[in-house]
């Protein structure tokens, strides 16, 4: 029995690891975002991400070339991937932990409303609602001319949230025909080109502990994605899908202890939700007959920025290492 009942929550319970790592992983980059540029930020956190992809195109089997095979989907989900990066890093310097988080999880929501044009996906009224409430809670982080000051940060995070929603439905309309090693590489050497290009002119010179937390930052990236690559094996996605909403918790908690934040109510209530309208729409597109793309519940990873390979190309790799 006892054994059963740690096997029915090993899943859910290893993307809460998960999520908690990459949770401690934002508490990094909202660290070093008080002292430089989220270019700099981004372009050292890929130049340490690619011995990793690296690696796992020397175990890709599939016979081709980096050519891809769709040049256009492909050139704008790069694009969207770089615009998040820096995006989503950015807010996260700047704004408090939770209402990036909040903002943030407006991702599913974009990218269920993204699915109609792009998946040809019919989203019936409840989706459709739960998408409309969502984007409510939004505004109730946001609270426009009620008093709060909106700034670059909040845009950042809401772009982030659009360009990040447009590189997972992307993923979904290619994905199964494109090779893996051009949805990875691609981002990572556009953001290290990007990036690079800008960086003389926002560089400043990192000490040596610095440095270390960048190499952290990559460390627990791994490590995170290869527990949600784990939680996959061992639970459907209903059960670890929503354990992406726990970061919320992380967020209140690292954003108290580390950086003195307070969470207003207005921020609160608006998570909330989001949060339940996004879980609304994992148990719908978990339903027989409603979806059959289930363009959120196959995102099988957090925010795409670019700066380290995605869970699914892990997963394909150790998937290809195995037989």
């Amino acid at each position: 029995m006892s054994l059963g009942l740690s096997s029915r929550f090993a899943g859910p319970g290893l993307a809460l690891l998960a999520f908690a790592l990459f949770s401690s992983h934002d508490v990094i980059v909202k660290s070093l975002g008080g002292s430089y540029s989220p270019v700099q930020i981004v372009f050292f956190s890929v130049l340490l991400g690619l011995p990793l992809a690296t690696l796992m195109l020397m175990r890709d089997r599939t016979d081709g070339n980096l050519r891809p095979r769709y040049p256009g989907w492909t050139a704008l989900r790069t694009g969207a991937s770089v615009m998040t990066g820096v995006c989503v890093f950015y807010a996260f310097s700047v704004l408090p932990m939770a209402q990036t988080y909040a903002i943030l999880f407006a991702t599913p929501l974009l990218i269920t409303l993204l699915s109609v044009p792009v998946l040809g996906e019919r989203v019936g009224w409840r989706r459709g609602a739960a998408v409309l409430v969502g984007l409510a809670g939004v505004l109730v982080v946001l609270r426009p001319g009620q008093g709060a000051e909106l700034g670059l940060g909040h845009l950042a995070a809401l772009v982030g949230a659009f360009a990040n929603a447009t590189a997972s439905i992307i993923v979904h309309k290619i994905g199964a025909e494109e090779r893996n090693v051009v949805l990875l590489l691609y981002p990572m050497m556009a953001n290290l080109v990007v990036m690079g290009l800008m960086l003389p002119f926002v560089y400043r010179p990192m000490p040596l502990a610095d440095f270390g937390a960048l190499a952290a930052m990559a460390v627990l990236a791994l490590i995170a994605s290869l527990c949600v690559i784990a939680a996959y094996k061992r639970a459907p996605a209903f059960q670890v899908a929503p354990m992406q909403y726990s970061q919320m918790i992380w967020a209140v908690l690292f954003g108290a202890l580390f950086f003195a934040e307070s969470v207003d109510l207005f921020t609160i209530l608006g998570a909330a939700i989001i949060i339940a309208s996004g879980i609304f729409i994992l148990i719908r597109e978990d339903t027989a007959n409603v979806s059959e793309n289930r363009p959120v519940l196959e995102t099988r990873t957090r925010t795409d920025t670019g700066t380290y390979p995605r869970v699914s190309g892990l997963q394909s790799a150790q998937s290809e290492e195995a037989e």
